[in-house]
């Protein structure tokens, strides 16, 4: 069994979280910071648009209409027949 080290968070290589980081479960407060556990710098994460990490936010799924021609959908169909 391996023992985990404790972890000093306010070293200096830890960032503190961002503001869309509030409410994840991966939050560590320590010396009156909040910290990220699991990431050194959040608002890296947060750069592209969603972070991976985040326990309290789950992506959008946008799933759009296709509007399939009515003829073309019934000569697939004949043709899959025989």
């Amino acid at each position: 069994m391996q023992k985990m080290a404790a972890v000093n968070y306010s070293d200096g290589r830890h960032k503190t979280i961002v503001d869309k980081c509030e409410g994840c479960e991966r939050i560590v407060e320590e010396a009156g910071a909040k910290y990220c556990h699991s990431y050194l710098n959040p608002s890296a994460k947060w750069k592209l648009g969603f972070c991976n990490f985040a326990t309290h936010a789950k992506p959008e799924i946008k799933v759009a209409k296709i509007r399939i021609n009515p003829l073309k959908a019934a000569k697939r169909a004949s043709k899959s027949k025989k």
